[in-house]
């Protein structure tokens, strides 16, 4: 029962087993950059003289993460070249999606013959973090247990989300479980765009648009959906105003 296991914590014992492949997706539309996206995809944005894609990919080389799958479907030359682009240690593969946007899950789901991990990362692209007091990302390795979870989830407390213009995605009970907002009216916990996911969540589906919270409900109706908090900065990079805004905070940061 989960009401008999100690709240979800680091476990200083356990070595810390990352997994060997991030997806970062990078496929959208970006309609709400606009003008910004006009001529370029939203993950090409630059926010203090690096793109967003570049941001996110040095977060995951910097982890010891040896392999990067991104998607690419508006301006995917551009997506393409830069990765190709892009030196140092961490292999990037590109998930073609020119033919058709399939959202969140449904690119996920195109990609996993590229993905040589499970559980893997997915990582957004318009989201820019700083780390508190370790490396974000092998902090939220170290939390993964297999044993009950299915998907961990980084969650950043509403009251820190710089740039999130909602009203919060998820609660949190404090084995680190984590439910909808539902019908409330907030919740306090925004996602962070950053989770560790099995495999398996998405036997049965194929590559066909479709949102990241199908699989997340089958986790969550199972019990196997769970929440790290983020104990360090956070932005939501989604408008041209949010880009100055950014810029600003990290100048300061």
């Amino acid at each position: 029962m989960r009401n008999n296991r100690p709240p979800l914590a680091i476990r200083p014992h356990v070595a810390v087993e990352m997994p060997a492949t991030a997806m970062v997706l990078a496929a959208g539309l970006g309609k709400r950059m606009r003008p910004l996206t006009a001529t370029r995809p939203k993950p090409l944005v630059e926010v203090a003289g690096r793109t967003l894609l570049d941001r996110a990919l040095d977060r995951v080389e910097a982890a010891g993460i040896g392999t990067a799958v991104v998607n690419a479907h508006y301006f995917a030359d551009q997506i393409e070249a830069a990765v190709g682009a892009r030196k140092g240690a961490l292999q990037v593969r590109l998930s073609d999606e020119r033919a058709a946007l399939l959202e969140t899950g449904g690119g996920v789901t195109k990609a996993l013959p590229l993905i040589d991990a499970d559980p893997f990362f997915v990582i957004n692209s318009d989201n820019m973090w700083i780390d508190g007091s370790a490396d974000t990302l092998r902090l939220l390795a170290q939390r993964w247990d297999a044993r009950i979870m299915d998907a961990l989830l980084l969650l950043v407390p509403l009251a820190r989300a710089t740039g999130y213009e909602g009203r919060g995605d998820f609660h949190l009970d404090p084995f680190g479980a984590v439910t909808p907002r539902g019908e409330v009216r907030m919740a306090p916990f925004v996602y962070s765009g950053i989770q560790i996911i099995a495999k398996h969540l998405f036997d049965g589906e194929t590559p066909k648009p479709f949102s990241m919270w199908r699989v997340w409900n089958k986790a969550i109706a199972s019990g196997r959906l769970y929440g790290a908090v983020h104990q360090g900065l956070w932005f939501h990079v989604g408008t041209p105003a949010s880009v100055g805004e950014t810029e600003g905070l990290l100048a300061t940061a």
